[in-house]
């Protein structure tokens, strides 16, 4: 982890708008409260608590105030503590707010940081770094890689000896194998779950024709490719490889717990690569991964979700080094684990690796970077179509103004 001394450029930094009133000049004698705000469960608060505690282990000067709470209404949160005067100097964000956040002008600048090298994107995939900007500046900063993955039932699919789905098989293989299952069980188990709900499996799926889900401001794709997608699915269901809508929508809320492949209503669910840990644990027989149907170049090294930092903050460098130090520094990897995805720092990624005892938890890493060698360029992150009405101004502290309605809403799917 890079010294929190970095503050040699602090003045240089303050001058070209980086931050919000930079009085951290004689910060290491300061104590200093960071606010940090993130969506998740339990264990990822735990673990993110632990991380923090060792960056206080090491600066006791600096401590942390943490907020956390599930993703429902993560969002109407975050932009309420944007616009007052005790939002967070820290918190998480995913790619689908990040461009509206950036150009809201409540994100940080973080380009001359990852300039200086005080924020450290060299062993971060270069499709990974550059996933976290928009319009050239670098706003957010990936705090996992992670991948959409089907999910299937291992046990199940030896027991009817079936051969395992196999990365590039097209959506008609994967019909005609789910449609086997569905007939071996008598009907009991559906062959795959059905995701024409799923925004990135449908993405993928346009990515693998040269399309996209975005392309700008504007949809990327047609009326008739939307109908496609449907009809296909449809078809599917027609013929049994996939469940009835009745079965599917239980699972449609991204709750982990009722994942057909969890509850053995189907043989497949189509997941994010980390979530097979919590998958496994909620059934007895043995779950593995493979990519979603079609040409693995549609997929890319994807952030999980980003860290950002709000541009009103009192201690920018502080912040940089918090994100730094949970980026880059192995120890604070260990602890973070694969909670959130794979370490996007590729060294970090090894020693977090070769730490494991849980062989779920590596199944996940050994996909990954198997997979990812396969993948193609990252596309823009998603911009929306909203005024840009809302401004934040680093002085005074916290002025935020959501002129209009705040970010909108999207479900959540880590």
């Amino acid at each position: 982890m890079r010294a929190i001394g970095c503050l040699a450029a602090a003045a240089l930094l303050a001058a070209t708008g980086c931050g919000g009133d930079s009085d951290d000049t004689q910060v290491q004698d300061q104590k200093i409260e960071i606010n940090v705000f993130w969506w998740g469960g339990e264990k990822r608060a735990e673990m993110t608590e632990q991380a923090l505690a060792l960056y206080t282990a090491r600066h006791p000067n600096v401590s942390f105030k943490t907020h956390w709470q599930g993703n429902q209404g993560y969002y109407d949160n975050l932009a309420t503590q944007a616009a007052g005067v005790d939002g967070p100097d820290l918190f998480q964000i995913d790619d689908n707010y990040l461009t509206e956040y950036a150009e809201r002008s409540v994100t940080l600048d973080l380009t001359p940081y990852a300039t200086s090298g005080a924020l450290d994107l060299s062993k971060l995939p270069d499709s990974l770094a550059k996933y976290g900007q928009v319009g050239g500046r670098q706003v957010g900063v990936a705090s996992a890689e992670n991948t959409p993955a089907m999910v299937y039932n291992r046990t199940l699919v030896r027991q009817l000896n079936l051969p395992e789905p196999t990365v590039g098989m097209t959506y008609e293989q994967l019909f005609t194998w789910a449609t086997q299952i569905t007939n071996a069980t008598d009907g009991k188990v559906a062959g795959t779950m059905d995701p024409s709900a799923d925004y990135k499996a449908l993405w993928l799926w346009l990515r693998a024709q040269g399309k996209e889900l975005y392309a700008g401001k504007q949809l990327g794709f047609t009326t008739a490719d939307l109908t496609a997608w449907f009809q296909m699915w449809q078809t599917a269901r027609d013929t049994g490889a996939a469940p009835a809508p009745s079965v599917i929508k239980e699972a449609n809320g991204g709750d982990v717990t009722k994942q057909l492949v969890a509850t053995g209503r189907a043989a497949t669910s189509f997941m994010w690569s980390n979530q097979l840990p919590e998958l496994q644990g909620n059934t007895k027989d043995e779950l593995a991964l493979v990519s979603y149907p079609g040409d693995p170049k549609g997929q890319w090294a994807r952030a999980s979700m980003y860290w950002s930092a709000f541009r009103g903050t009192r201690h920018p460098e502080v912040v940089i080094d918090v994100m730094n130090f949970l980026v880059n520094d192995p120890e604070a990897g260990k602890i973070l684990g694969t909670e959130r995805g794979l370490s996007p720092n590729t060294d970090v990624r090894k020693v977090v690796s070769e730490a494991l005892t849980d062989p779920t938890a590596r199944a996940t890493i050994d996909f990954e970077n198997a997979i990812t060698p396969r993948f193609g360029a990252a596309p823009a992150p998603p911009r929306r179509a909203t005024p840009r009405s809302a401004r934040c101004s680093p002085r005074p502290r916290r002025a935020c103004s959501w002129a209009g309605s705040p970010p909108s809403r999207r479900p959540r799917s880590f």
